[in-house]
């Protein structure tokens, strides 16, 4: 039998989403083992007056296996 568990983090990134979500993911993985994959729920930006993407987040919920 194996217990997985759910966590909900946001990260961000000035270069993209792809770079947001791994930073989020290896920011968790030095306190949490096994995990198994992630679901982004949320995409934002931040822009500038002018419309320029200045930073990217992502919120997402993270599973891993409860040992």
């Amino acid at each position: 039998m194996s217990v997985a568990k759910v966590i909900e983090v946001s990260s961000s990134s000035p270069k993209g989403i792809e770079d947001a979500v791994q930073q989020g993911l290896k920011k968790v993985a030095q306190t949490v083992k096994n995990i198994k994959g992630a679901w982004v729920s949320d995409i934002k930006v931040v822009t500038r007056d002018d419309g320029t993407v200045t930073e990217w987040r992502v919120n997402m919920r993270i599973d891993f296996v409860v040992e």
